[in-house]
């Protein structure tokens, strides 16, 4: 197709809001121009429902804009357009033209028009009609097909008159910041990314909590971890990374608690640990990328003893898929690959042969009290904390 002058953009269900629709309108062209920012200047401007981003150099990367603009949460669909005066002989030139650039022969064809602008004098049904049979006499080599058509030619009029043959899914969604803030107990595997992406689709900032055990787990696992939040950046916006050492009380619950308990013992403190690090970061919410019953710390029993430590709403984006569908999910937004990577974080290490899948809460109760030291444990931790300022 002929190259692109401006990008239509279009959002979901930010449509659907009521009066405070233009909040989530500004937040979303807020988020815009700071995903495009790198790529160039660009001129954004919204009108009815549609977003329109028109580069303001000859030189920009339009692929490498378009690869921002679908990891933008709020926006479903990316249409590359060629735009021109409205009216049909314009309208007509520049769609033969686009057409002309591309590879037809023995291709079918479909119109759709949009008509936003009332005011023009032909309807959607006399626009398609008319095109339809202009593409047909100056157009070699395509045939109508109106069920399944190779090439689809959708005209809207707008201000202007925009002509496109792509349309690319976005990210969907609501745009981030909307929704408040929560944190992310991120590890080094696949599931925690994909939670956090997933409560980052509805609008909600990310801040992250890493647990790490040096020197049982390696810098390089620190470093995954770091890579992970930068991947992840990308869809969310900024993210403060708090790396928390564990080594201390992960130690004196190996020393002193009962072996089949030490994972869940483990998981509390953690919790409590990424609460106190959620209110001083204003987070409202934890979120962790549990999946139900996939190990024996993730029973509907072992989950509620976990959330039994902390008062905070706990996001568990995860809990009702397989782990094929947490795989194909990280895979969409490139966290995959450096998930996989072979370094162990504090949760695959000191793990007990025979944990307990169905945990009694009191019991539980009475082992930590053996971690007399607990609270000055937690507060060192939290005093020890690295904090890694990621920006996409």
């Amino acid at each position: 197709m002929k190259k692109a002058d401006i990008v239509l953009l279009k959002y979901g269900e930010i449509a659907l809001k009521g009066l405070n629709r233009p909040m989530f309108e500004q937040q979303l062209l807020r988020n815009l121009s700071k995903a495009l920012s790198p790529a160039g200047r660009f001129h954004i401007q919204k009108s009815q429902s549609t977003i329109y981003v028109e580069p303001m150099d000859d030189t920009i990367d339009m692929e490498d804009a378009i690869d921002r603009m679908r990891k933008v949460f709020g926006i479903v669909n990316i249409c590359p357009a060629v735009s021109c005066e409205k009216d049909m002989d314009s309208i007509a030139q520049t769609t033969i033209a686009c057409l002309k650039s591309m590879d037809t022969q023995g291709k079918s064809f479909k119109v759709e028009a949009k008509r936003e602008d009332k005011q023009f004098p032909l309807n959607s049904p006399q626009i398609c009609q008319q095109m339809g049979g202009v593409i047909l006499k100056n157009v070699d080599g395509l045939h109508v097909d109106v069920h399944n058509p190779d090439i689809l030619v959708q005209i809207e009029i707008r201000k202007k008159a925009y002509i496109f043959t792509e349309k690319y899914s976005g990210a969907g969604g609501m745009p981030i910041g909307t929704n408040g803030k929560a944190a992310l107990l991120l590890s080094g595997g696949i599931d925690s990314p994909v939670a956090g992406w997933m409560i980052a689709k509805r609008g909600v900032a990310i801040d992250a909590v890493h647990f790490h055990s040096h020197p049982y787990t390696s810098d390089r696992a620190k470093e995954k971890v770091i890579d992970l939040a930068r991947i992840l950046s990308v869809y969310t916006g900024k993210i403060n990374l708090h790396i928390v050492p564990f080594t201390e009380i992960q130690l004196a619950i190996i020393d002193k608690c009962p072996r089949n308990y030490l994972t869940l013992i483990m998981r509390r403190i953690m919790m409590q640990i990424a609460e106190r690090i959620a209110v001083n970061s204003k987070a409202a919410a934890l979120i962790t990328g549990e999946s139900i019953g996939q190990v024996a710390s993730q029973t509907m029993a072992s989950l509620a003893v976990t959330d039994n430590a902390v008062s905070m709403p706990v996001f568990r984006p995860c809990i009702g898929m397989d782990k094929e569908e947490i795989v194909q999910i990280s895979k969409k937004i490139d966290t995959y690959e450096t998930s996989i990577l072979p370094y162990e974080d504090c949760c695959t290490i000191f793990v007990p042969k025979h944990p307990k899948t169905h945990p009694d809460l009191k019991e539980i109760l009475e082992a930590e009290k053996a971690l007399d030291n607990l609270e000055e444990m937690i507060q060192k931790a939290i005093d020890g904390e690295e904090v890694v300022y990621i920006k996409p």
